[in-house]
């Protein structure tokens, strides 16, 4: 029996005990709580704000930014600018990914890999992303190559990152017991490793993603007609910080729903953890 099946059995016995399944309400009110602290700096500020106490003038309350968000929904406008964003990203995160993954993969495995390029690699992490935006743009022009380059870039690095240190942190007594369980080189990699690095991997990828909707920004700033980054610098040109804070709460909102989806993919692979997170 491998160490995923020996887990997943452990796991199931845990679910099914009355303090796993009494952990989960709570779990659930814990994660509603987390709206609490955003509800209640709106409201505090609108507060203050129709109090004229504060000036909203520069920080718009939530009513005025409220009413422009659903101006540019109503108008069918927020639709364009969150459907150009999301599929920038997309295209970036798949991109990067798959690269970083695939290099992190070799770099990890193998050390004459980890010699040739991992140096390079390295010191190519070290340059701001503004750096990339005109070289990006006289390779591949203003279009959209140039912006998916860019967010590639960005979620590349941490992704390589995360699954090279998987690789190499992997326990020396892991292998071993695949080895007294006479797995072959596949077997070993698809019973033993793959489940080692799965968690590490899907962190990276997670913040990977993270890095692809601050990357789209400085993407769409550098000559879209579209996107939520084209909002942003619209408002900013037109002196309206209620288009910027809407922009702004988009890019929060799709983020995090983003990262939700991500989470929700990849949670079942590992669903053979045996984690104290909720007994502590």
């Amino acid at each position: 029996m491998s160490t995923l099946e020996i887990a997943a059995a452990t796991q199931a016995k845990t679910t099914g005990s009355p303090g796993a399944s009494a952990r989960r309400p709570s779990s659930r009110r814990l994660g509603l709580a987390g709206w609490l602290l955003p509800i209640a700096l709106a409201a505090l500020w609108e507060l203050l704000v129709r109090a004229g106490i504060a000036n909203g003038r520069l920080m718009p309350p939530p009513s005025v930014v409220g009413r422009t968000l659903w101006g540019l929904a109503a108008s069918g406008e927020l639709l364009t600018h969150v459907t150009a964003t999301l599929w920038r990203v997309a295209a970036g995160f798949g991109l990067g990914a798959g690269v970083g993954t695939v290099l992190g993969a070799l770099t990890g495995a193998l050390p004459v890999a980890r010699g040739l390029l991992d140096p390079t690699l390295q010191a190519l992490r070290a340059i701001p992303s503004i750096a990339w935006v005109p070289l990006f743009i006289l390779w591949f022009g203003i279009f959209e190559a140039s912006k998916v380059a860019l967010i590639a870039v960005g979620v590349f690095f941490p992704v390589y990152l995360g699954v090279a240190a998987a690789i190499q942190g992997i326990d020396r007594r892991i292998v071993e017991v695949g080895r007294v369980f006479r797995l072959g080189r596949l077997a070993m990699v698809r019973r033993v490793l793959l489940p080692a690095i799965l968690p590490a991997w899907f962190t990276s990828l997670r913040s990977g993603l993270g890095l692809g909707f601050m990357f789209v920004v400085a993407a769409e700033i550098m000559g879209a007609s579209e996107g939520l980054g084209y909002l942003l610098v619209d408002g900013q040109q037109l002196g309206r910080p209620d288009t910027i804070i809407a922009a702004i709460i988009s890019f929060a909102v799709l983020g995090k729903l983003a990262d939700g989806l991500l989470l929700a993919i990849t949670r079942p692979f590992l669903a053979w953890q045996d984690l104290g997170r909720d007994t502590l």
